[in-house]
């Protein structure tokens, strides 16, 4: 963990020469402390080999639409390092259990068997959580830490740098990120956050994917085939 470094973290090429300075900053260098401390006493998720898997699997150039989670998942094997994910076999948590409904009425896609979201960091989803550890069994552990920090200086990067990104802000605290991004350059799309305690206030019938889909076609980008 006290390894984390621009040169030996494990994110694809295309991010380094945008997050280098991050990776040496004070905060970063406080927040790689802060770990290290935590591993020595706890159980954290996801794996230091996953921690950046969004930023492994989808590439900066290739970067159409970003999902904002809050805390990766805290139980045992569920966390891989992408927002709302599971790896291959894990049961599906309740919040990807209703995204993959609103996927159903939105697109009519069918339920999938996997809960693994790679396929749509792939093909350009940029799908990472605010904060990016988190302890076993304890949820908002290793919130105001850093990595917040870190995650809004991301979003500020692409929304600089980019065009026509579609940003999907689920929750309140996901829709308090909007204001590191230009909306006369980028889509927006904000809706309650997919858990059983809100899904049925907000996200679903928000539609999200398929409008998603008709942005991105609009600008003569080729759409997310959001199936799994």
């Amino acid at each position: 963990m006290s390894a984390i470094s621009a040169k030996n973290v494990r994110i694809h090429e295309s991010w380094k020469p945008h997050l280098a300075e991050e990776f040496e900053s004070s905060y970063f260098k406080d927040l790689k402390f802060f770990l290290t401390e935590e591993k020595s006493k706890f159980n954290i998720f996801p794996p230091s080999s996953m921690m950046f898997s969004a930023f492994d699997n989808c590439h900066f150039e290739n970067t159409k639409v970003v999902i904002l989670g809050q805390d990766p998942y805290h139980g045992q094997g569920q966390a891989h390092g992408l927002c709302f994910s599971v790896p291959e076999g894990v049961v599906f948590p309740p919040s990807l259990r209703n995204i993959f409904k609103e996927l159903h009425a939105d697109i009519g896609m069918s339920i999938p068997k996997t809960g693994s979201l790679i396929p749509w960091a792939q093909q350009g989803v940029l799908l990472i959580n605010a904060t990016l550890t988190v302890r076993e069994d304890a949820a908002g552990s290793h919130q105001n830490k850093g990595w917040e920090i870190f995650t809004d200086k991301v979003i500020q990067i692409l929304a600089q740098k980019k065009q026509n990104l579609v940003f999907m802000l689920w929750g309140n605290y996901a829709r308090a990120k909007k204001v590191h991004i230009d909306q006369s350059k980028h889509l927006i799309l904000e809706a309650a956050h997919p858990s059983p305690l809100s899904a049925s206030r907000g996200f679903f019938g928000c539609k999200h994917f398929s409008t998603c889909t008709s942005y991105l076609e609009q600008h003569n980008i080729t759409p997310i085939d959001w199936r799994l």
